[in-house]
């Protein structure tokens, strides 16, 4: 089946700010073992548009913007959002922006998210799977995801490198970021938190890391071992609220089990870029473009349909 479809929404680009960028340099860091990539704006259009591509969607990947002290990750938050948000009024109808959030300090964490999404303008808020060890469904993050629902946020979920050491030789983005994934997901629907909070909209990176494979272990043993108070039912509706993006995962073996399991509606597309090279990508993009068992018009809705629906700004 051939994909000749409009062109993409892009919900899982990254953006290297100077000062983000600079912050990690000083630091001594990286992105898992993974290096920092230059980028430009006039860089990612011109990918996007040798991928079809007509807007992507901007954030801040791991390790995010709390690298040290609280004082530090808030006024790195509130440059890298500055500079995102230049990005777009200079690029609308080319870029969205989702808003980098100092987790685990809750306080700066809420007054960042409130102002990026009522002053600057951001799409959303882009949340690292875990900070410092905790994980999204901690307690203590219980007033950011209030706030959030409160405003109908969307909010990207991108994996961080899990609290234990990497395996020899493999960074953290190449095998670790799936498992990190699949591990806040989980901490998320156990704690109550997507019962709870069911105006904001989730969006899980990477298909979801393994969730799609392995969420029907997940509901048959919470209900019988872990909470016999909830159903399996109760557990699945709650994994299946979350929305998944396709970048590194539009495969053979995953886009199978990630269609099967996502609600309708709930796949977007993603590239990683440019974290993820351009070729890597095109070799993504080639398994997309030509699965042969989508619904009718499900590879459309993929590629732009869902995403017009979360971010309407973008839809024109």
């Amino acid at each position: 089946m051939a994909f000749a479809l409009p062109a993409r929404i892009d919900v899982h680009q990254h953006i290297v700010p100077p000062v983000w960028a600079a912050a990690l340099a000083a630091r001594g860091l990286d992105s898992g073992g993974w290096a920092i990539p230059a980028w430009s704006p006039s860089g990612a259009i011109a990918m996007m548009d040798q991928q079809g591509i007509a807007a992507g969607v901007l954030s801040v990947t791991a390790p995010g913007v709390h690298l040290d002290t609280d004082r530090d990750a808030g006024a790195l938050a509130r440059a890298v959002n500055e500079y995102g948000a230049e990005v777009v009024k200079d690029h609308p109808d080319r870029f969205g922006h989702f808003a980098s959030i100092p987790l685990p300090d809750v306080d700066a964490a809420v007054a960042e998210a409130v102002h990026a999404l009522d002053t600057l303008g951001a799409d959303g808020v882009v949340l690292m799977s875990s900070v410092h060890g905790r994980y999204l469904g901690d307690p203590d993050f219980e007033p950011l995801w209030a706030e959030l629902d409160r405003r109908n946020a969307n909010v990207f979920v991108h994996p961080a490198q899990p609290p234990m050491p990497l395996l020899p030789g493999t960074p953290a983005p190449l095998a670790d970021y799936v498992f990190d994934t699949t591990r806040t997901a989980l901490n998320l629907v156990l704690n109550g938190v997507m019962d709870r909070y069911r105006n904001v909209r989730v969006i899980l990176s990477h298909g979801g890391g393994f969730l799609p494979y392995a969420a029907y272990r997940f509901s048959g043993l919470t209900s019988t071992v872990v909470a016999p108070d909830r159903s399996e039912e109760d557990v699945l509706r709650d994994l299946k609220r979350f929305y998944f993006d396709t970048a590194l995962s539009a495969s053979p073996s995953a886009l199978p089990a990630l269609l099967a399991f996502a609600e309708p509606g709930h796949v977007l597309y993603g590239s990683d870029w440019p974290f993820a090279p351009q070729a890597a990508g095109s070799y993504y993009n080639h398994y997309l473009e030509t699965y042969p068992d989508y619904a009718p018009g499900q590879a459309d809705a993929i590629n732009r349909g869902n995403a017009e629906v979360l971010f309407p700004r973008l839809a024109g």
